[in-house]
């Protein structure tokens, strides 16, 4: 199962794969990401519009992780 969110939300992904661990999902407009161990892993393109949310999602991760 791939996810596909049709509204980039950097914490409402975050929360996703913080959840599930391990995977891969989708965000219309953007591309497709592949994470594990909790962290969206760096795409194989040099798009900056994947690059930048990479690092939006993950901070968010970070962020999630520092609350609890």
């Amino acid at each position: 199962m791939r996810p596909i969110f049709n509204c980039y939300r950097p914490t409402k992904i975050a929360r996703f794969v913080k959840m599930l661990f391990s995977g891969e999902f989708m965000i219309q407009g953007i591309g497709y990401f592949r994470f594990d161990q909790g962290r969206v892993l760096l795409p194989n393109v040099a798009n900056k519009k994947q690059l930048q949310a990479m690092k939006e999602i993950n901070l968010a991760i970070k962020h999630l992780s520092l609350e609890c």
